[in-house]
């Protein structure tokens, strides 16, 4: 498991700070329709394009969350200030929460990276308010692993399509609320694909399990660390989503909208069941390990204490008749030392015929 990186990027002084409005940064949304605001257009002036029409909103995406960018918004926005504390630290839980006019969700993406074979993780922080909504990415990331800096860079089509995809669709007429639905959605589908391959990784890790690979404990151990930051993520996204259904009645919710996030929460609940099967399912193979480990041990020391038995056999003849007393048995008999190391190797064989007979050897 890894998260992005948290840190907040400057502009230098020849590089355009794109916090403050740069390409496609800000977009306004009339009847479902999304244009490009000028660039450099603020947050304030975003809600002065929202607010030239009964069914506009503006769009603002950061794709970092810098201080002086988010000082700016909570100034433009009149954010409270508990929000705007909460707007400047990232590593939360997500959560849902509403100050006044505006709602606050904080939730987390996941992604598999293929090439390291880990699930990457990234937060961001979405505002909804009458006539905007923005979307902080705390990690610099966007949801499907893409760099948030590509989704404001005017020679990068791949952000574009990114962007289009999230507004394109007749649900914004329902107001920024809807926008912010939509990223919940493509969050949770965004979890399906993460859990086919950690499947695949799991009966990677079954057969690795069963051809006694030493360094299969260290994988299940990783892999069962992502299943949980997995699970955790999707039971506080339960609550996030059982609050917003709460909510539906006190705040007049579109049907439409109600009826939209009913079935993102039909999705998330088979993700969370499969996430939960997959960390049990990992325990289970964490045992069979241990105990085949143990098993292979136990056979290993059968075998060590055979082999232990068998060289003490002529090592105890040998010591006795190292003693060199004065009468010993046989000591003037020329076929005496010869007799010796006959019983030596067949006291040997039989203890190696009776262990080989108890699958000891």
């Amino acid at each position: 498991m890894r998260r992005g990186r948290t840190t907040a990027h400057q502009g230098g002084p020849d590089e355009p700070d794109l916090t403050q409005g740069g390409t496609c940064l800000v977009r306004v949304v009339d009847h479902g329709d999304t244009d490009c605001a000028p660039v450099g257009t603020t947050p304030h002036q975003a809600l002065e394009l929202a607010g030239t029409g009964p069914d506009r909103m503006a769009f603002l995406l950061y794709p970092t969350a810098p201080a002086t960018a988010v000082h700016e918004l909570a100034e433009a926005w009149d954010l409270h200030p508990v929000l705007v504390e909460d707007l400047l630290h990232a590593g939360q839980r997500p959560k849902l929460e509403r100050y006044g006019d505006v709602l606050f969700i904080v939730v987390r993406s996941a992604h598999y990276d293929d090439a390291r074979e880990e699930v990457d993780f990234a937060e961001f922080h979405v505002l909804a308010r009458p006539g905007a909504v923005a979307i902080l990415c705390q990690d610099e990331v966007w949801f499907d692993g893409t760099p948030a800096q590509a989704l404001v860079d005017p020679e990068d089509t791949a952000g574009d399509r990114a962007i289009n995809a999230l507004l394109d669709d007749e649900l914004l007429t329902l107001g920024p609320e809807a926008v912010a639905y939509r990223l919940l959605d493509a969050i949770v589908d965004g979890y399906a694909p993460v859990l086919r391959e950690v499947g695949i990784d799991r009966d990677q890790i079954e057969r690795q399990v069963f051809s006694a690979d030493p360094a299969v404990a260290e994988r299940i151990y990783r892999l069962s660390q992502e299943v949980i930051d997995l699970q955790h993520a999707t039971t506080w996204l339960v609550e996030v989503l059982r609050g917003l259904r709460g909510g539906f009645t006190k705040h007049e919710v579109a049907e439409e909208l109600q009826t939209y996030l009913q079935d993102v929460a039909d999705h998330l609940d088979r993700i969370g069941a499969q996430t939960a099967e997959y960390r049990e399912s990992l325990t289970q193979i964490l045992g069979v390990n241990s105990t085949l480990v143990a098993q292979r041990q136990n056979e290993d020391m059968k075998k060590i204490s055979g082999w232990a038995a068998i060289l003490f056999a002529p090592t105890l003849i040998a010591a006795v008749y190292g003693m060199n007393f004065q009468n010993m048995p046989e000591l003037d008999w020329a076929f005496g030392y010869p007799m010796a190391l006959l019983l030596m190797v067949g006291f040997s064989v039989v203890l190696y015929r009776v262990f080989k007979a108890k699958k000891w050897m």
